[in-house]
């Protein structure tokens, strides 16, 4: 199993829309081949930040599956215009 982790820094007064936005975003992933599971946490300190952290039976789940399918296209314009700047994204084992 592999943890994907993501830091995200969402632009300033955007919070509310982006939770919206990532409910439907997670019913997109969700159904992704290796998807195990995912967590959204909004950090407690910092108002606009949050951490997405996503289990994958396998890190080509992620980086090939999901990340080259049309579905992630969708990901994406749901969700990437909300952050400043672009987050890392970094995998466990």
């Amino acid at each position: 199993m592999i943890l994907e982790v993501a830091v995200l820094q969402i632009k300033a007064g955007m919070s509310l829309e982006f939770e919206l936005n990532f409910q439907k975003a997670s019913l997109i992933i969700s159904q992704m081949k290796g998807y195990l599971n995912h967590q959204l946490k909004k950090c407690v300190e910092k108002e606009n930040q949050y951490i997405l952290l996503v289990n994958w039976e396998t890190i080509e789940d992620h980086e090939q599956g999901f990340r080259k399918s049309k579905e992630y296209q969708a990901w994406k314009n749901l969700l990437h215009h909300f952050y400043e700047p672009f987050p890392e994204v970094l995998h466990y084992s």
